[in-house]
């Protein structure tokens, strides 16, 4: 029996209603995934002060952070492959906002590092899921702008975490809680539920054609009735059944090339961000600024993000995605350097602005290319393996910074991270396959073809 066409069929909606209630709950789920990111972050100044935090203990808070991630995106892809893109992004939302309210009732910080390991699985989970699933609902040729504009709109939560923690963590002994309050509210994504449609791509590769036609009838309906008759899809063709996804497949020609690289990009990405932002306050705090100042300073840095990301959506889609890729990292680098050079709040402010605006331009875009590089079969595994190595590798990032800024001092720690993204630039520039609309599109089919 030929299968319903979901690409081409997809590929030809033009963006509706449909397209941005979707986005807006996508956005919605990437809004509290960054507040909840920075939380342990915004609170660890004052930690030190109350419970008698020390800068080891919250690296080792930290890095089991990261391999709580790690594991919640090898959840992430069997769940996307096993129970579909919808219910696993609803799961995994769910699970990091329970979490996050049980970081309220913490009493120590073993308590509280072990509540942050469970909320941390959640997020990346989350992140995995959603990556795929704009993936696969928006038409090729947006996907990138769209995928961007849900950062634009995500990443609003992490200076709106920063300054909310700076206006509550100096009132009182316990107010500092209120950040772990906060980053739960993302289990109201349930509101948007029954707006989201199961990804009819998924069915197909489940051998469901009945079921991915009949919720593309869906879709289509929706849009042709706001946008007017829909074009003609391409012929049905006929695709062999696809076999079960196994974790041996990525080590195939086919795919181990762009496992690898995906997996430096976010190893290089994990510990050049996460450097910066968990330790950014504690770091500043340790120089000299009071705990009120190192939090407001770095929520002023944070005003950048949703700036990048607006970049991003510009350009994910005009400009060759694996060269946006390597210009943004290595103006990440650049601007992280100079950030570790300078003392004076000013400058503090505006390199950090720098680095934020960049590094949210790099992750919108990174978002569009990841799963670009795999085929159906391969694309919720692919990309939670090569997002969950870059998250592990941070188990071992903060006890390298620890290392460094107990050893070399202040400075050391940023040329490292400075180091971390030029690396992943070159590997990159030398290695990383293009992915033009075109390349997109021919990824979408039932095998990958991609332009290096």
């Amino acid at each position: 029996m030929p299968n319903p066409n979901v690409v081409s069929r997809v590929n030809r909606l033009p963006i509706s209603r449909f397209h941005k209630i979707t986005l807006l709950a996508v956005s919605f789920a990437y809004f509290f995934e960054f507040a909840d990111t920075n939380t342990f972050a915004t609170t660890a100044p004052k930690l030190i002060k109350l419970w008698g935090v020390t800068v080891g203990q919250i690296a080792y808070v930290t890095s089991l952070s990261f391999v709580g991630m790690f594991l919640g995106s090898l959840a992430a892809g069997w769940l996307a492959d096993r129970w579909g893109r919808k219910k696993a992004l609803t799961v995994t939302t769910l699970w990091f906002g329970v979490f996050s309210l049980a970081s309220v009732f913490s009493w120590d910080v073993v308590s509280l590092g072990a509540f942050r390991v469970l909320t941390s699985a959640g997020l990346s989970a989350m992140t995995v899921v959603a990556v795929i699933y704009v993936n696969e609902l928006f038409p090729a040729a947006k996907r990138g702008k769209y995928q961007a504009y849900a950062i634009v709109i995500g990443i609003c939560g992490t200076p709106a975490t920063n300054l909310i923690a700076s206006a509550v963590v100096p009132l009182s002994d316990w107010s500092w809680r209120l950040v772990y309050l906060w980053g739960a509210l993302g289990l109201l994504f349930v509101l948007f539920i029954r707006h989201l449609k199961e990804s009819p791509r998924w069915y197909e590769s489940k051998g469901q054609p009945e079921r991915a036609d009949a919720v593309l009838t869906e879709i289509e309906a929706i849009v042709a009735a706001e946008k007017g008759p829909l074009p003609a899809p391409a012929a049905p063709v006929e695709v062999a059944p696809q076999a079960r996804a196994h974790l041996r497949m990525l080590l195939q020609r086919k795919y181990l090339g762009p496992t690898l690289l995906l997996s430096l990009l976010w190893v290089t990405q994990t510990i050049g961000f996460f450097g910066y932002s968990s330790w950014a306050p504690t770091l500043l705090s340790k120089q000299g600024f009071s705990v009120e100042s190192s939090i407001f300073y770095v929520a002023l840095t944070t005003v950048g993000a949703p700036l990048g990301s607006f970049i991003a959506a510009l350009v994910s889609d005009r400009w060759e995605r694996k060269w946006s890729l390597v210009v943004f990292g290595t103006a990440i680098a650049i601007s992280g350097l100079l950030y570790g050079l300078t003392f004076n709040p000013v400058m503090i402010v505006a390199f950090g602005f720098l680095v934020n605006m960049f590094e949210r331009g790099y992750t919108a875009v990174a978002y569009a290319y990841s799963p670009e590089l795999f085929d159906t079969r391969a694309r919720s595994l692919g990309t939670a393996v090569s997002y969950g190595l870059g998250r592990l590798s941070n188990a071992v990032g903060p006890l390298i910074i620890a290392a460094l800024y107990t050893g070399s001092g202040y400075q050391s720690v940023f040329i490292f991270i400075a180091g971390t993204w030029l690396v992943g630039a070159l590997a990159l520039a030398l290695f990383g396959p293009r992915t033009g609309v075109r390349a997109a599109e021919a990824a979408d089919g039932p095998e990958s073809v991609l332009r290096h």
